[in-house]
């Protein structure tokens, strides 16, 4: 982050790109010690939960379809029911466990990342031991921003399937439009989707750098995101690109197909190395697209503010004041 600020707005998508790659480059350290740590544990659970899940739900078909042609009030019948209710509860169970882990992960690689690149950008000492010191002291505030975001994708989830039902019950008889419908309505809700997937990246790092978190932060990350919002769709849908084509290679060399247990662990490291770099410049990337922001609005950081603010973090969290970080103008 050598720019200075009235040349970060100009940053383009290539441009973000570039410099996420040079940060990596200048830093190797820092951040090859925050992957191994949190970034590599982060990928490997959510690779091993696609491979557990394709697993249990694998025995959760066949054991349906053996129940549905096994006469009813048998032994046999009731020993199948009885299994596929336990594959159920277990599945179940493994959802929820790998939600909170997963989650509990994603907030301290986020508040790792973000205090690492905010000491960079005001070239504070910046160590593998401090940065963990701080993460404890961070993620509370990202998680109150995390729920409300599911709180937000859940009702947005909840009136799309409205809005599908609605136009079923219209246009069920009438096969053309509905096609039309249909497909018109998953543009749209994907580039919602998108919206506020973005909106909730860039408020993980307004709830670390500000005094907001909560909706208050996903309304400030709403604020600045306007005129760049072109700019982010595209970065952030290259990152979404690299993330599920990752998934998907993963889905298709190790879970659906036997190449052979050699093979598949083999194919499987290679996902995890390639998932594991696509988060981490997710996260960083998505903290350059902050001060992309600010710098376009004209919202000048004090760096030796932001840098006493990083360093009282070596106490309780204490939140970088408005005046501070946020309509300190400047003139371009």
């Amino acid at each position: 982050m050598d720019r200075e600020q009235e040349e970060i707005q100009f940053l383009g998508v290539f441009g973000i790109l570039k410099e996420s790659f040079n940060i990596v480059s200048s830093w190797r350290k820092i951040f090859s010690q925050i992957t191994l740590s949190l970034i590599i544990p982060l990928s490997f659970i959510y690779l091993a939960h696609i491979e557990i899940s394709a697993l249990i739900f694998r025995n959760i078909i066949v054991d349906e379809y053996y129940l549905e042609r096994t006469p009813e009030g048998t032994s046999s019948h009731n020993k199948i029911s009885h299994m596929l209710s336990s594959e159920w509860t277990t599945f179940i169970l493994f959802k929820i466990g790998y939600f909170i882990f997963f989650i509990i992960l994603t907030l301290l690689s986020t508040s790792a990342v973000v205090y690492t690149i905010a000491c960079i950008y005001t070239a504070k000492e910046i160590t593998y031991k401090k940065v963990m010191s701080v993460v404890p002291k961070v993620w509370k505030r990202l998680m109150v921003t995390f729920i409300w975001n599911f709180i937000i994708i859940f009702a947005y989830n909840l009136v799309s399937a409205f809005v599908v039902l609605l136009g079923f019950i219209i246009l069920g008889s009438i096969p053309v439009l509905l096609t039309v419908f249909l497909v018109l309505f998953t543009i749209i809700y994907l580039i919602g989707f998108l919206y506020i997937t973005i909106i909730w990246h860039l408020a993980s790092v307004v709830s670390v750098l500000e005094e907001s978190y909560g909706l208050n932060a996903m309304a400030k990350s709403q604020a600045l995101i306007k005129g760049k919002m072109a700019v982010s769709l595209a970065v952030f849908f290259i990152v979404g690109l690299c993330f599920f084509g990752t998934q998907f290679m993963f889905k298709a060399l190790v879970v659906f197909v036997d190449h052979g247990i050699g093979k598949r662990i083999g194919f499987g490291i290679l996902n995890l190395v390639l998932m594991s770099i696509s988060m981490l410049f997710g996260l960083i990337i998505q903290t350059i697209i902050y001060f992309v922001c600010k710098s376009y609005h004209h919202e000048n950081i004090d760096k030796s503010s932001l840098s006493d603010h990083l360093g009282s973090y070596l106490g309780e969290y204490v939140p970088l004041k408005s005046k501070d970080v946020q309509l300190e103008h400047f003139e371009v």
